[in-house]
């Protein structure tokens, strides 16, 4: 079996892949053929399969596991699949096949529960904590993306972007003592937690329903909201939730940001997103989610 990295171009190839995107399509003259993106812990690939296309289409969805047959060619550049056989993989857990961080994860995550353990604020600490010890969250932060076809967009992406981020609003408020810590770390460790609802699981990691319609940004401020509820207002006063809840709202708005906390949030997301995807030699373009 070859895995997607070991593919080369004029050969024959076997391998065992997950079906991130199926798309039914038509040439020019007509012709129906499938357009696929195929991955695994290694990589991903496109795909076509130009024969015996309704016969073959009837075998898999998108988000199954297949066994492959068929050559690499090369198009315009990058590898492409020709698929002559491609059938159900029997046995195979579609979630295994899915691009993997390369970072070991039981570190990333270990550095999450340190950022989460230095928030002193008692009501911030309790929101946050009760994300933290969440064993199913934590599962979904090392199994999902943090962006669909952009950044961090492999398995584990979504753990290692919200330790980024929030990394690098710790350093930032230690060079800039005006900003309220807690509030920013607090802030940067929830900023995403909406795409735990957004997102299916690999090797599609395609929206849920409500991911479609809401996103992740209304979807992470319900979750807060829901589980701040549990907090006293004694230990969360009102003004701190709101502050909370308004900088992971604009995180994704500049102009939106009406605190200094919100403000930098925004821009660390976007540091983060384009230190992970901007090509070093100057060719390739940044993205943010």
């Amino acid at each position: 079996m070859t895995a997607i990295a070991e593919l080369e171009p004029e050969r024959v190839f076997e391998g065992v892949y997950g079906v991130a995107k199926k798309r039914r399509l038509h040439t020019k003259g007509g012709q129906a053929y499938l357009a696929l993106e195929l991955v695994d812990a290694t990589g991903r690939v496109e795909g076509r399969v130009w024969n015996d296309v309704d016969l073959l289409d009837a075998r898999f969805a998108e988000g199954d596991a297949v066994r492959v047959l068929g050559r690499v060619e090369k198009f315009r550049d990058k590898l492409q699949l020709e698929v002559r056989s491609i059938e159900a993989a029997p046995g195979v857990e579609p979630a295994a096949l899915t691009p993997a961080s390369r970072r070991n994860l039981n570190d990333t995550d270990g550095f999450l529960e340190f950022l989460a353990e230095e928030i002193t604020h008692p009501g911030l600490r309790a929101v946050v904590g009760r994300f933290i010890n969440d064993e199913r969250l934590r599962g979904l932060l090392r199994e999902l993306p943090a962006s669909l076809d952009s950044h961090h967009d492999y398995a584990g992406g979504l753990l290692e972007h919200t330790v980024g981020v929030a990394t690098i609003c710790r350093e930032t408020a230690q060079l800039h003592p005006r900003l309220r810590s807690d509030l920013l770390v607090a802030a940067a460790l929830l900023h995403d937690v909406g795409r735990t609802v957004e997102l299916t699981r690999g090797p599609a990691f395609a929206p849920t329903p409500e991911g479609r319609l809401l996103g992740h940004v209304h979807l992470g401020l319900r979750l807060i909201e829901e589980r701040a509820e549990a907090v006293s207002d004694s230990a969360l006063p009102a003004t701190v939730r709101a502050e909370l809840l308004h900088a992971v709202a604009s995180h994704h708005d500049a102009r939106g940001a009406r605190t200094a906390e919100a403000a930098v949030l925004y821009h660390a997301n976007q540091l983060d997103a384009v230190a992970a995807t901007r090509s070093v030699d100057g060719t390739g373009g940044g993205a943010t989610g």
